[in-house]
């Protein structure tokens, strides 16, 4: 039997929607709601999609891009970086590129799985920095051949905004990055006329960056939450007296408070303190984070979806920090790619905190992402990782030749850590 229709010939499914459009029962969705991509078409479902090529460039200031191409149009993006070893990167990716070429892109977790335990030697920054972006772009394929977001893949959302944070390094930066609407801040430790750490300070030292903290607290006020990373660059033994002055300040977190792979030392300062230790930019895949959380050495956990394998790892270390009622805070002091990956991380995960952002994508996408009047940037909703590529822009910012800083202590000429 035909379902019946009015006169007018409007359908029973349009007929209550009208019903309830005149009833006024709000169902428009806010602006800050997910709004679900179009149904794709029917050429997305194909039988067969294979990798066709690799192509990565660098990017002003200092990254790189990596596109995925495939036979069926669709191009995946990522960003497999690996700050001053741009060219290093780009050979192992080059490496990699005949074990993809002619694989289904949607098999990303096979395709990890062989890239990573296919090395005799896993691991470490070089390929795990090179895995994370092609994860990135395969995450992006497919996505957009399913015409859906990331995180919608991964079993989200569990959030339709994320928080940023922004850098200030002292009260008049504070003062500009409230103006702009950041909530949260994070800062590096003061040192007066940039003269670095020794392993045992005076108390010249800790009182100068102290009461550089303290005059950020002032400006940012108490709702302001502000994070200081200590950049693996101050020792064990001056770290533990500078957190000590710290503390009636209440910093949001100190990130490596020593070098991360120190987990014992890590762990030492983390049961000396009720301020929140964060670390993870300097820590590779699930094994490494596993030390981690078993040791207690860390209770906010900032693994960087460049280097620590992608979002297929992301998730996975998310899942571990779960457990033991650990938050995640990606660290991404790189571009709107790794941004992008960051926030449908966010988006598919319960136990997010905060994410690292030093750009928007002005300049880099076309549709750049905002910073809202309450701290956050809405999570893209966007087929893959939800961003595209401005080639117009990007191409006045192609090539760099950025190394890292050659840091040396000044009273003796010895190196130092920067």
């Amino acid at each position: 039997m035909k379902s019946s229709t009015n006169n007018s010939g409007i359908s029973r499914r349009k007929a209550i929607q009208s019903v309830l459009g005149v009833a006024g029962l709000g169902l428009t969705l806010p602006a800050s709601s997910y709004a679900y991509a179009a149904p794709p078409p029917p050429t997305y479902y194909r039988e067969k999609v294979k990798i066709t090529r690799l192509e990565t460039f660098l990017i002003k200031p200092r990254w790189i891009f990596l596109r995925i191409h495939t036979d069926a149009g669709v191009v995946g993006l990522g960003e497999p970086l690996l700050e001053g070893r741009a060219l290093t990167i780009q050979t192992a990716i080059k490496e990699v590129e005949p074990y993809l070429i002619g694989k289904d892109p949607r098999q990303v977790v096979h395709h990890w799985q062989a890239i990573y335990r296919h090395a005799f030697y896993r691991g470490g920054p070089i390929l795990t920095s090179a895995l994370s972006g092609i994860d990135h772009a395969l995450w992006d394929i497919k996505g957009k051949l399913l015409n859906v977001p990331v995180y919608e893949l991964l079993g989200g959302p569990t959030r339709d905004r994320v928080r940023v944070y922004g850098r200030a390094s002292n009260a008049e930066d504070m003062k500009k990055r409230v103006a702009e609407g950041y909530k949260t801040i994070k800062t590096g430790v003061a040192k007066e006329n940039q003269i670095p750490a020794r392993i045992v300070e005076n108390p010249k030292f800790i009182q100068y960056a102290a009461d550089n903290f303290a005059s950020l607290r002032q400006a940012g006020g108490k709702d302001m939450d502000i994070g200081i990373d200590f950049h693996g660059a101050i020792s064990p033994q001056t770290a533990k007296v500078l957190i000590k002055e710290l503390e009636p300040f209440q910093p949001m977190f100190v990130e490596e408070p020593c070098q991360a792979q120190n987990v014992d030392t890590m762990a030492e300062i983390a049961h000396g303190t009720h301020i929140p230790i964060a670390t993870g930019e300097r820590i590779f895949t699930k094994w490494g984070f596993r030390e981690i959380l078993e040791k207690k050495a860390a209770s906010i956990l900032q693994p960087d979806l460049c280097h620590a394998g992608g979002i297929t790892e992301g998730r996975l270390i998310a899942g571990m920090a779960e457990a033991y009622y650990v938050p995640i805070a990606p660290h991404n002091p790189m571009g709107p790619i790794s941004l992008a990956v960051g926030l449908q991380l966010a988006a598919s995960i319960p136990n997010f905190l905060v994410q690292e952002q030093v750009s928007l994508g002005e300049g880099y996408l076309k549709k750049p992402f905002k910073l809202e009047k309450d701290g956050n940037v809405l999570v893209p909703t966007g087929p893959g990782l939800g961003v595209e590529l401005d080639e117009d822009q990007i191409k006045e910012k192609m090539g760099h030749d950025w190394k890292n800083p050659e840091s040396y202590d000044p009273r003796d000429g010895s190196v130092v850590d920067w």
